[in-house]
């Protein structure tokens, strides 16, 4: 199967090998090599936070990390069942010197993932993970004696402390929102969407909320990645219950996108730019997207007279380009908004926050404020990787044959043709190479897609 070390964490699929999937081995030995890195750094506290989403191995994993991280002498607040920007801002509140968020996000059920954080709750950076990593491979670690064993704590108050953040934002319009009366329907994915969602969209004054996969039981009720061919389900129940709208999350709740009353997609491309046009509207500014992101953003962020910058892909590429560039919103094309004055992390509660109010500002529905934003197409796609690919070979190859075009290789390759553009890159959750492309027609965005998949699977 496979066990995949990156940007984004560890992760793998459960069971299998030591070395080749995420067993309990791993888990110790990379919970351990991130231990010894927060011990390394004296100024640090010596107090961990985690928590974890409803995934079925998540105890299982849960209680390893807890009994490893205790057993090298460093305190663990554990804040349970959770979401991955609640645990982000619960570092913070801890005073921590890290966390450790135990999610495998939009993987199926039989991925697990270590998510590692720093003492300001952001994602550690690739250097210091180069450290953990090579630390992990030489078992180069030491525990703490009888007498120095870390102590364990629950905190089970922060999903509310999260809840109570978002409603409290400054842009967040309770009584703007209140005032529609909206019906709601949420697919929280069978996750710890469903301990936090209905609570956070009644505080925000939804008038009806309809939950969808409901019980925490990790047994995902369809592939958990919030894409269209995903919310089949969400999207004929917004229309059975006559909702006003439908909400999707994936399972640690950091992506976040929309359906229309009619049952169309709003585009999970465009949860950031609406939530950016909102914002801008009210603190203009810069924005940043990763590269496979919709240039819309980049249109709606000039005509606001701000400025846009793209990063490479990945939550700490976005974060890394956003303090660069004093961005005052910035995210992920995959329905991730990350609003720096609450914190740097992707987090789809204050993506519902503002969004609600910026449509709650707008006259008439979900699909006419979707019509306020242009019609680009994104065309998203995927090839499966097998050992022994030669990644860099093949992107040569393709570079070579596209000589002639604009290209960025900050991450993987984005080559431009006039307005349209096709981003090729590894992935860094999945062994899997991504290929988007965008264009003002949808067959044109598709085509550009095939054709350069064309491409990888001739020079492989």
């Amino acid at each position: 199967m496979a066990l995949i070390k990156s940007i984004s964490g560890i992760r793998g699929t459960i069971g299998g090998t030591p070395g080749d999937n995420l067993t309990p081995l791993d888990i110790v030995k990379f919970t351990a090599a991130y231990g010894s890195w927060i011990l390394s750094k004296e100024e640090l506290p010596r107090k961990i936070v985690i928590g974890r989403d409803g995934r079925i191995s998540g105890a299982m994993v849960q209680q390893l990390i807890v009994n490893t991280l205790i057993g090298m002498g460093i305190d663990v607040v554990d804040t349970g069942l959770s979401t991955t920007p609640t645990v982000e801002m619960a570092v913070v509140w801890e005073n921590a010197g890290g966390g450790i968020i135990i999610t495998a996000s939009h993987n199926p059920k039989e991925w697990n993932a270590l998510k590692l954080l720093n003492n300001i709750g952001e994602f550690i950076s690739g250097e210091d993970g180069a450290i953990i990593l090579e630390t992990a491979a030489k078992e180069d670690f030491k525990f703490a004696n009888v007498d120095k064993l870390g102590e364990y704590t629950v905190n089970d108050t922060t999903l509310q402390r999260h809840i109570d953040t978002i409603v409290d934002y400054p842009l967040v319009d309770v009584k703007a929102i209140k005032e529609k009366g909206y019906k709601v329907v949420v697919d929280v994915i069978n996750s710890t969407g469903a301990l936090v969602l209905p609570g956070l969209l009644k505080a925000l004054g939804v008038a009806e909320v309809i939950l969808l996969n409901g019980e925490v039981t990790g047994k995902f009720a369809h592939n958990p990645e919030p894409l269209p061919e995903n919310l089949t389900e969400l999207a004929n129940a917004v229309r059975h219950h006559r909702a006003d709208m439908g909400i999707a999350v994936d399972p640690d709740v950091d992506r976040l996108c929309f359906v229309c009353e009619d049952g169309s997609m709003f585009g999970e491309e465009y949860t950031l730019v609406a939530v950016a046009d909102y914002v801008l509207s009210k603190r203009p500014g810069n924005t940043v997207s990763n590269m496979s992101s919709t240039k819309a953003l980049k249109e709606i962020t000039i005509s606001r007279g701000g400025e846009y910058f793209p990063s490479a892909v990945g939550e700490v590429n976005v974060v890394k380009k956003m303090k660069e560039k004093n961005a005052v919103i910035g995210g992920e094309g995959n329905g991730g908004i990350i609003v720096p004055d609450l914190h740097y992390g992707r987090d789809a509660l204050i993506g519902i926050g503002l969004f609600l109010s910026a449509l709650a500002a707008h006259k008439n529905g979900i699909k006419s404020f979707r019509a306020k934003y242009p019609d680009y197409f994104i065309s998203k796609n995927k090839i499966e990787l097998t050992n022994g690919i030669d990644l860099k070979a093949i992107f040569e190859h393709i570079k070579k044959k596209y000589k002639n075009q604009p290209i960025n290789t900050e991450d993987g390759l984005k080559i431009e043709f006039d307005s349209d553009w096709v981003h090729l890159r590894s992935s860094n959750t999945e062994p899997i190479i991504r290929i988007y492309a965008e264009s003002n027609f949808e067959t044109t965005a598709n085509n550009i897609a095939l054709r350069l998949m064309q491409d990888i699977r001739e020079s492989i």
